[in-house]
């Protein structure tokens, strides 16, 4: 199992950057580069516990495709989505929001997931994976910054 933790500080309020973090379309804005696109189970950008959302984008030279479940929720700070099927073996990304300073947030990003293919898709997920998703996590993060501090 690889873990990445990437924690990203918002000049806003922690409900702004919650909402935030669980709006697919805000997520597939992020990433826009990848041709990323989110379809969640309920027609809504917003998710909410239970909700599922799938990703399609083109990742390292390929296109992927990922649905994720919200499977555990605390507004407005922490929820969890994990893997219900794609790429990985098993991935789970909590979202942690904590005060930081007087208005402001620390968003944490904490994905643990592991690869297939035994010891070499672990030795991938450690030399090409984990500072792949961490670049873009980092991506993500900024974006969120950039539109709850506007």
């Amino acid at each position: 199992m690889t873990e990445i933790v990437v924690v990203t500080l918002i000049g806003a309020a922690p409900a702004i950057v919650f909402d935030l973090e669980l709006d697919a379309d805000v997520h597939a804005a992020s990433l826009e580069s990848s041709g990323e696109r989110a379809t969640t189970s309920t027609g809504h950008p917003a998710l909410a516990l239970g909700d599922e959302v799938t990703f399609a984008a083109r990742h390292l030279g390929r296109t992927w495709r990922l649905t994720s479940r919200v499977t555990e929720f605390d507004r407005p700070h922490r929820f969890v989505d994990e893997q219900v099927s794609g790429p990985f073996r098993s991935m789970r990304h909590e979202h942690l929001f904590e005060p930081a300073d007087v208005g402001s947030t620390r968003m944490t990003d904490r994905m643990t997931f592991t690869a297939p293919l035994g010891p070499l898709g672990a030795a991938v997920a450690r030399l090409v994976l984990a500072p792949y998703l961490r670049r873009l996590l980092r991506l993500r993060g900024a974006h969120i910054r950039r539109l709850a501090e506007a």
